[in-house]
């Protein structure tokens, strides 16, 4: 539903600490290429889910916080050249927030295909839209919902939050139904701006609304 860079409670240390148990075991398995290490963060301490050994849907969030094009470096690497940078030089600046667009009921996620009648992406400073729609672009019922991302950055949480209120009052997608609604709810809430949510945050707010 949402990603976001830096983690919220995850001090410098620890997300170096991280970092070195990844690229560790990057090295013990000789793996060259972009991947995506999961861990469950609990009490201070990170525990390993698993290791994805591509490009995952949340990398707009570390490529607006560090300002290196992931996929570009992928491709130079399957090419067979080297990074084009070292990692003493990359360095976290700001805040990043992604909302995953979906074309689903915002109350229950059913699947909403059909023809898109009106598609207008947000736009402006620090705001960022990934998608293939467009007007007249029809959503199959086969595949994953998602038909976008929406991504906003700002010097701070608060302010890439309140981009992404702005942003998702902006995005229009006529003809079928999507999660905005419920995007811009859980912008809004206070639990998911003070930081720090559980597994169970999503159920819990849904729970309380019904």
């Amino acid at each position: 539903m949402v990603e976001e860079a830096p983690a919220p409670g995850v001090t410098p240390e620890l997300r170096h600490k991280i970092g070195s148990v990844c690229t560790d075991a990057c090295k013990a398995i000789n793996y060259r290429g972009a991947g995506t290490f999961e861990f469950l963060f609990e009490n201070n301490a990170f525990y390993f889910i698993e290791m994805n050994t591509r490009v995952q849907v949340e990398h707009p969030v570390t490529e607006m916080i560090t300002g290196v094009d992931i996929v570009r470096e992928q491709i130079l690497i399957a090419d067979g050249q080297k990074l084009s940078l070292t990692q003493e030089a990359v360095k976290i600046k700001g805040f990043s927030i992604e909302c995953r667009i979906n074309a689903e009921d915002p109350n229950n996620f059913m699947p909403s295909p059909g023809k898109i009648t009106q598609f207008h992406a947000a736009g402006g400073l620090g705001v960022r839209v990934d998608s293939h729609v467009y007007n007249g672009y029809s959503v199959p019922p086969h595949y994953d919902s998602m038909i976008g991302k929406l991504i906003t950055f700002a010097d701070t949480r608060l302010g890439a939050i309140i981009k992404m209120q702005n942003a998702l009052d902006e995005m229009v997608i006529d003809g079928i139904k999507t999660n905005i609604p419920l995007q811009a709810r859980i912008m809004a809430d206070e639990t998911f701006r003070k930081g720090g949510m559980n597994i169970h945050y999503l159920e819990k707010m849904l729970g309380e609304s019904h």
